[in-house]
């Protein structure tokens, strides 16, 4: 393109900025700037002037044409960036060749959007007063890592720490500053590469470095970056395409801990066996004990309750939520209704004209005659996938399908690139898309594609499939302990497909990595605090609302139950400074454990040491940062004790918010310390007036300064066979 003919034209724009622009009709206050696609042009134009002069021909005829149009692309997309009304949008959306045009937004720099909908940006906050996570060392336990893609280069990366004794089994030039391990457990001898994608993308999802231009087929466009994008990376490869071997997953973390990792990520899970059953529960004990934090997820079996998984209590358990940004794609009827959809396959070209609608339900078997040049709706199922659904509306020469979510989905949508112009919609209005096809002998609509869009005031919602408690082989314990973004997560893929270097991905796996890497930024802030430091900080100051102020709310969009949420949505920033922290010794695990009924040889095989019971606690005594409490008919009084990682001089006032049908009541009610690290105890009496109800709220100690919220749940004990 030729700079001085552009410059010519910014230099002009700036000069008028503040004049009418020679419009006859249109009044400056109406214009805003937008971004105008259109199609492909019949013929090529050899220079910028002709390709100016077709933008032109788009705009209001009265207009200055030269003032109106900010910037005309070229490589990017065909279109331009102009000041336009609304009113000549609708105009220019007759004429042929035009395809959308899209307000403008405020851009900054986020990755897949996760760091920065999280309140964390460059060189402020979290992120300063962290190093970015310098220091820290994350072990990932996955399906292996490309020590190529750029989220691995090691810009700006310190060495290593010296305590780091890992081994690189890719060439000596694979590993670098960032990525500075990789074993393969799975392939011995073999390099650990990810033929999956799933471990590079967990892999930079917690500490990716940045890479501009990141985008899932032209979508989702900005920097990518992890959470602690200055801590290293350690991967040891402990699964296949589609599997993980228990053994390789204890092999996995032994190696890990030796190597010295300061935090472990273990994206999978094995059930709900005790924890002398459970390998991930013992093998991470033996990590915490030497001071490594350990993220897990939560499982990907909700919305059933009693699902959630790695649930002990020295374990961060992970379940997935939303963020506030989407892939947009409408469902428009013929009535004029509207129903935002989602989809990462964005076609320029899908006809605008209202196309006929036919209810196509499970899509398993379609019928060219029934289905050709029309808009299929068609039901989520577990029993084909909705790549297999798109495909056959796409063989049967349906034009599109708009995916409806079963109930048990509700609103949790995925942007997804399919095969045929979908728009994913949420089972509400899926149900009110079903009523109109029903109501009338024509249905019609179609889907318009509207790129990334955010603001989502839903946000952030729990995902369908993310697991609920209670834990059932510790119900006394509240899990999962937080939830993090893990719905359409865009990171590094190891498997480019037609040139894609990220892709999309959704699950508690994709939110433990996340949550991994703020307690990365955790520990580089405050090296001398312990994995349930840690965990506390990060469960004491969760969100519990979302971002139009309202409780957070499940994927029916009802609020969430403590059992959905744990301590709620993670909030970085407000972890690094908590106030008072509830820690937890290793030590301290053993009378918990005792009262668990496991036998000395059960407990002994879980903490690698001998134990003999000598003293016992109820679950929920454990000196966690939550209340799990079983109804009883007497009442039964708690104790916690807070460590003030503050101010030293302070004092805090307990208030108790939203229990229901339960007396409940803290002593003393004002905690005052005096010296940084001191102790102070409170107990709290729970009294259920009724047995066999439910009931839940929260326990919040205040200060001037800071607000240590704990969420409290009493429900009858469920019995496990």
């Amino acid at each position: 393109m030729d700079l001085k003919f552009i410059s010519t034209i910014l230099c002009f724009v700036l000069l008028h900025s503040s004049k009418t622009f020679g419009d006859h009709f249109t009044n400056q206050s109406d214009l805003e700037t937008y971004i105008v696609y259109l199609e492909s042009p019949d013929q090529l134009f050899s220079n910028s002037k002709d390709l100016l002069l077709w933008h032109q021909s788009f705009l209001p005829t009265n207009s200055n044409h030269s003032s109106r149009i900010l910037y005309s692309y070229r490589h990017v997309f065909n279109g331009f960036a102009a000041m336009l009304s609304s009113d000549e949008v609708k105009e220019m959306e007759k004429k042929p060749g035009f395809l959308s045009a899209r307000p403008d937004r405020l851009f900054q720099l986020h990755s897949t959007h996760s760091p920065s909908f999280l309140g964390l940006h460059q060189n402020v906050g979290l992120w300063n007063a962290s190093n970015s996570g310098k220091g820290v060392i994350i072990g990932v336990l996955d399906s292996g890592i490309d020590p190529q893609h750029p989220s691995f280069n090691d810009n700006g990366m310190p060495n290593p720490p010296l305590k780091w004794k890992g081994k690189c089994e890719f060439n000596v030039t694979n590993c670098n500053k960032k990525l500075i391990g990789a074993r393969n457990f799975v392939q011995p001898g073999e390099f650990p590469i990810d033929e999956y994608g799933h471990g590079t993308h967990t892999s930079s999802t917690a500490a990716g470095n940045f890479v501009d231009g990141a985008n899932f087929y032209g979508n989702a466009n900005g920097t990518a970056v992890g959470i602690a994008p200055r801590a290293h990376v350690a991967m040891y490869k402990v699964c296949g395409v589609i599997w993980c071997r228990v053994w390789m997953i204890l092999v996995g973390i032994d190696v890990a801990i030796e190597d010295g990792v300061d935090i472990i990520v273990v994206p999978f899970g094995l059930g709900h066996p005790p924890f002398y059953d459970d390998a991930i529960a013992i093998s991470t004990y033996s990590a915490m004990e030497k001071g490594i934090f350990v993220s897990c997820s939560a499982g990907n079996n909700g919305p059933d309750s009693g699902t959630v998984m790695n649930g002990a209590p020295w374990i961060l358990t992970v379940g997935a939520s939303t963020t506030d940004r989407k892939i947009s794609a409408v469902a428009v009827l013929g009535n004029g209704s509207e129903y935002e959809g989602e989809s990462a396959f964005q076609p320029t070209n899908f006809s605008r004209k209202l196309l006929p609608l036919v209810n196509g339900e499970d899509c398993e078997s379609l019928n060219r005659s029934n289905v050709e040049g029309k808009i299929v709706l068609c039901y989520t199922s577990i029993h084909l996938s909705k790549y297999s659904r798109g495909a056959r509306v796409k063989n049967a020469g349906g034009a599109g399908m708009i995916l409806i979510n079963r109930k048990n989905r509700g609103s949790t949508t995925f942007s997804d690139y399919y095969v045929v112009p979908t728009a994913q919609v949420g089972y509400n209005d899926g149900q009110e898309i079903i009523n109109y096809v029903k109501s009338t002998s024509t249905p019609v609509g179609t889907i318009s594609f509207r790129g990334t869009t955010f603001g989502d005031k839903h946000a952030p919602t729990v995902t369908y499939y993310s697991s609920r408690g209670p834990f059932m082989p510790s119900q006394g314990i509240l899990k999962p302990d937080i939830i993090g973004p893990g719905l359409n997560i865009l990171a590094a893929w190891s498997i480019p497909k037609q040139g894609q270097m990220f892709n999309i991905l959704s699950g508690t796996s994709i939110s433990c990595p996340l949550l991994a890497g703020v307690a990365a930024l955790l520990k580089s802030a405050h090296p001398d605090w312990s994995p349930a430091a840690i965990k506390s900080a990060i469960m004491t100051t969760a969100d519990i609302i979302n971002l139009r102020n309202d409780p957070i709310q499940d994927e029916t969009l009802e609020p969430a139950d403590l059992l959905t949420i744990g301590s709620g949505h993670v909030n970085p920033s407000r972890a690094n400074d908590p106030g008072l922290v509830y820690d937890i010794q290793p030590e301290d695990y053993f009378p918990y454990l005792c009262g668990l009924n496991y036998t000395d040889d059960q407990i002994s095989l879980i903490v690698s040491k001998k134990v003999h019971c000598t003293t016992s606690i109820p679950q929920s005594e454990l000196n966690y940062p939550s209340f799990s409490i079983p109804t009883e008919s007497s009442p039964q009084t708690y104790t916690r004790t807070v460590t003030n990682v503050g101010e030293a001089s302070s004092s805090y006032t307990v208030k108790v918010f939203g229990l229901k049908g339960v007396e409940v009541t803290v002593q003393p009610k004002i905690l005052k310390f005096t010296a940084l690290n001191q102790k102070a105890s409170y107990n709290v009496t729970v009294k259920s007036l009724d047995v066999t109800g439910h009931s839940q709220g929260y326990i919040i100690w205040s200060s001037d300064r800071h607000s240590v919220r704990s969420p409290i749940k009493v429900f009858p004990h469920i019995s496990v066979m």
